[in-house]
């Protein structure tokens, strides 16, 4: 990467970070740790846990092969 294209870089870099970078990312963690916490999650109607595909990609990041599709329940 050269020159000045920070547009790769979600907060910046060096004197350009964004002041912000710890309060943003502390809060998604926090505001996704409430909606596991506070919501009841179940499988949609017609999928039995057998049916749920466990296949993981390779990459630098493992990740689900079949995205799981879940329902929240209000509790």
């Amino acid at each position: 990467m050269k020159g000045h294209d920070y547009k790769f870089l979600p907060f910046g870099a060096g004197r350009r970070i964004c002041p912000g970078m710890n309060l943003a990312i502390n809060l998604v963690t926090s505001m996704l740790a409430h909606l596991l916490h506070h919501f009841v999650w179940s499988l949609p109607n017609g999928v039995k846990v057998e049916d749920i595909d466990m296949m993981e990609s390779p990459g630098t990041v493992t990740y689900m092969q079949t995205p799981l599709h879940v329902v929240p329940i209000y509790s």
